[in-house]
């Protein structure tokens, strides 16, 4: 007899043991030392598999990349992204999980000397196997599996928040090294044109028509701009280091930005933006998705009034051997009963269901504080935005070219004498900051135009009307050629600096006077 219940215990417990051992997430052997055959309870207790080694430097990123390819390369090896992928992954196991009946009970008695055994009318037991269900009241398990689908949104939610972060620090750190690019090019054209003015002057000091003073200004200026391209390498560094962070490869990657892609027109109404940010917002999904969670678990906490029932049946092996009743028969018994829980706890019901009420509100009053912060957050973000386009438009359109008119006309000055050298390097100090300036407030409206379109839940927060690229970008990036001049009212570019008034005749002409 002990050998039978023996053998009815390893054929009930066996399916559950060997499910156990292969119910393991196959990513999970990723965590283990070796070739994956360490035990499970292993991989728990200590975190295997973590590499030491230094971050690679990828061959297929050492040149120049485009936004869109690293936006989606963060996206793919980003620890986080995929850390809240798997969180959605195991919340949505937890669904099923919630809504299914808690496993049957097996109970199995056995009495090995009938002498021993219970004594009943058919006879004595000598083995009695009982098997009990628990099954809850009417909409526990329903009420429970709504609100673990409602952990799912806030966790699928939460990953999209995650994304969009990820996407606004990878646009940001691509717009920083691009346009830190685009101030190395500006600064250096520019310290062309000092090297052709600084050749003019040591003509014009070697025929006697300069002082010493003015050589020696230049050499001080030239010297200013060689620490500001200092400053300007180091800046691209610190962005290339950023960038190659984000992508997850050796900061010793030389990345470059490469060429943008167009994409113009005006920010969107700011009443839109407000709409949009308020309908598709991750956070604010977080937060619905809280409240229906917890609202489920208000209405789980008032169903515990009611009591669960427990059906139970059993089965007893009945014999004859040592009976005491004389009309024993050896019939094996068969019985049948349930039995139901008694909620007289109310304090504890009570209190249940207050403290889920309360977390119910307690998430609506989250959810409007960040509604009234991300209309706060769309607004500033939506100002600083205009604020930036506004001043990189002035400084492109209208300062700069005037700048330049001015600089060309210092420079005519200067040939005649009719015009001071102190006022013509001022001129072209004034210039050179006016460029460097207009590329910064550029860079700090893209950054601006990536945050807004996190806080708005993604998507374009510009227009569909496009608009021509400042030429200034394009080229600084592309290959430098000269230009042969600047009309009053074109964009501004950087070689077109070069060629802001005729310092090679200037040039010609004094050597042609030694």
């Amino acid at each position: 007899m002990v050998r039978k219940t023996a053998l009815i215990l390893l054929i009930v417990l066996l399916p559950g043991c060997r499910a156990a051992r292969t119910a393991v997430d196959p990513q999970s052997l990723d965590l283990r030392s070796g070739d994956g055959s360490e035990s499970v309870r292993a991989v728990r207790v200590r975190p295997a598999g973590v590499s030491r080694e230094l971050s690679a430097v990828r061959s297929e990123f050492a040149g120049p990349v485009s936004l869109e390819s690293v936006v989606q390369e963060c996206l793919r090896q980003h620890g986080g992204v995929q850390a809240a992928r798997k969180r959605v992954e195991a919340a949505a196991r937890r669904v099923t999980v919630a809504g299914s009946l808690q496993d049957p009970l097996l109970e199995v008695d056995n009495w090995p000397t009938a002498a021993r055994s219970p004594q009943y009318a058919s006879g004595r037991m000598t083995n009695e196997v009982m098997v009990s269900q628990q099954v809850p009241w009417i909409g526990k398990r329903s009420s429970q599996a709504c609100a673990a689908a409602a952990e799912v949104q806030a966790a699928r939610a939460e990953l999209s928040a995650l994304e969009l972060r990820v996407t606004e620090e990878a646009r940001q750190a691509w717009y920083e090294l691009y346009y830190t690019q685009l101030m190395l090019g500006v600064v250096h054209e520019d310290r062309l044109v000092l090297e052709d003015l600084l050749t003019v002057a040591e003509a014009r000091y070697e025929t006697g028509r300069a002082g010493q003073q003015e050589v020696l200004r230049l050499q001080a200026e030239q010297s200013s701009v060689d620490a500001e391209l200092l400053r300007l390498q180091q800046s691209q560094e610190s962005a290339r280091a950023e960038l190659a962070g984000l992508l997850q490869v050796s900061p010793e990657t030389e990345l470059t930005a490469g060429e943008m892609a167009e994409s113009g027109g005006d920010p969107l109404e700011l009443q839109e933006l407000y709409e949009r940010a308020v309908r598709q917002r991750p956070e604010l999904q977080v937060m619905l998705a809280e409240i229906q969670r917890e609202q489920h678990l208000a209405d789980r906490a008032r169903l515990d009034y009611y009591p669960d029932v427990t059906m139970r049946m059993g089965w007893g092996r009945m014999t004859t051997e040592g009976s005491m009743a004389h009309g024993a028969d050896g019939v094996d018994n068969v019985s049948v009963g349930f039995g139901v829980n008694v909620p007289v706890n109310r304090g504890r019901l009570r209190a249940s269901v207050h403290a889920a009420e309360a977390g119910a509100v307690a998430a609506a009053r989250d959810y409007e504080r960040l509604k009234n912060e991300t209309q706060r957050d769309v607004k500033q973000l939506f100002s600083q935005a205009i604020s930036q386009r506004d001043s990189s438009e002035l400084l492109r359109d209208s300062v700069i070219p005037k700048t330049e008119q001015a600089l060309r006309a210092g420079l005519r000055g200067y040939q005649v004498g009719a015009t001071d050298f102190a006022d013509v390097i001022a001129t072209w100090r004034e210039l050179l900051k006016f460029h460097v300036a207009q590329l910064q407030l550029e860079l700090q409206y893209r950054q601006t135009l990536a945050s807004l379109e996190r806080v708005v839940g993604g998507g374009d927060v510009l227009s569909r009307v496009q608009q021509q690229q400042p030429e200034l970008e394009q080229s600084a990036v592309g290959a430098g050629g000269e230009s042969e001049g600047v009309d009053a009212g074109a964009a501004s570019g950087v070689t077109e600096v070069r060629g802001v008034s005729m310092l090679s005749r200037l040039k010609q002409n004094y050597r042609r006077a030694e």
